[in-house]
């Protein structure tokens, strides 16, 4: 299957935000900053579904 530019970059950028989301979530962890351990977790929990309907748009139009 052929991939458009377009939705690898795209994921490649969501999985970037991922890594960094996770970074801080461990770092103000480890500085007990609670409330925004508590943020970044959610913002790492919605780019999942982010994700998911960029990779679903990307193979909808290859006969899935």
């Amino acid at each position: 299957m052929k991939r458009s530019y377009r939705g690898v970059i795209l994921l490649s950028v969501v999985l970037f935000l991922n890594i960094i989301c996770t970074q801080y979530v461990v770092n103000h962890f480890f500085y007990q900053k609670y409330e925004l351990v508590l943020l970044f977790a959610a913002l790492n929990l919605l780019l999942f579904p982010v994700s998911y309907m960029i990779y679903r748009k990307e193979t909808k139009g290859y006969g899935r």
